[in-house]
């Protein structure tokens, strides 16, 4: 067994360092040393609640929130597990990693998925939670979810295919709360998936070079030249469907004055992008933690004042 060290890209240092190294690893595994994944799979949950919910939701409101937010940090710690086991034989040829518990050997097979089983467990709590709609919901993402690692393998957009698994909550979340005004969910789904192919497109500008080298298909790779000009699409893309979701609510311009904090975001990230410094990329990306607090104001503000 392999020696396990601190990836490249961790956060927490400190805290996951302290940890004994058996412990260490499977925190790695689950990789609870970089937060940003499950706020990344978090804030689409939280904005279709605070969006549907309406001002009669009261602090109902917030305790759903809080489910979701530990059905968040379980089920992207499961996924990232499922994605070390399939992906194992390839991270050991990409740089950034090659570290990995799996990869590396420093986890057997069988105790991952041991530890994938422990994490799926915690899941399964919280969708005892929610009301039986909300869980056959919930349940359908298992078949993205699966079918998630395989599809760098098969198509040049497999941000696309992550979009539609991390922006999966926001269904859960608004089918939780209430059944009508779909077409307002819709929006706010689709959206989602623009936000997600857009800032995990500035992720993959980190592995470009070895991603071409073993076959590894990305939209980083997929725009080249032109990754700045097709973030900024998708982001654009994002706050138009955001903007119609919060229209077909509250048919009211002022309403989407709200979207204004995030857009300025996003195009912050794309104004002040350097796809060639990988550094740059992973600082941007991680950013989007902060944007996802803008749009969930945003959707409380809107939320508690529309239909």
């Amino acid at each position: 067994m392999m020696t396990q060290s601190i990836v490249p890209d961790t956060q927490h240092r400190g805290l996951v360092a302290r940890l004994p190294e058996g412990l260490r690893g499977f925190a790695q595994l689950a990789r609870f040393d970089r937060p940003i994944g499950w706020w990344l799979l978090f804030w689409p949950c939280a904005w279709s609640v605070l969006l549907a919910g309406g001002p009669e939701a009261g602090n109902s409101r917030w305790s759903l929130i809080g489910w979701l937010l530990l059905g968040a940090i379980a089920m992207r710690g499961a996924g990232c597990v499922y994605n070390d086991i399939v992906d194992r034989d390839l991270d050991r040829q990409v740089a950034r990693t090659a570290l990995r518990p799996v990869a590396s050997g420093a986890i057997g097979l069988r105790a991952a998925w041991a530890w994938l089983g422990a994490l799926c467990l915690i899941g399964l709590v919280v969708l005892l939670q929610l009301r039986w709609q909300a869980q056959l919901v919930a349940l359908a993402s298992l078949l993205p979810v699966a079918a998630y690692p395989y599809m760098k393998r098969i198509t040049r957009w497999p941000q696309a295919w992550l979009g539609i698994v991390f922006s999966w909550g926001a269904l859960v979340g608004w089918v939780e709360v209430r059944g009508d005004h779909l077409d307002a969910l819709a929006a706010l789904y689709a959206g989602c998936i623009a936000w997600v192919i857009g800032y995990d497109t500035i992720y993959a500008l980190q592995d470009r070079e070895d991603d071409a080298l073993i076959g590894i298909r990305s939209s980083a790779l997929r725009m080249g030249a032109h990754v700045r000009g097709g973030v900024a699409g998708f982001y654009a893309a994002a706050v138009a469907l955001w903007a119609l979701a919060f229209w077909l609510l509250r048919d009211d311009w002022i309403a989407l004055l709200a979207l204004l904090p995030m857009a300025g975001h996003l195009g912050w990230q794309v104004m002040n992008l350097q796809p060639e410094d990988g550094g740059d990329a992973l600082a941007k990306f991680r950013s989007n933690r902060f944007a996802g607090l803008l749009l969930a104001a945003a959707c409380y503000v809107v939320g508690n004042t529309g239909g």
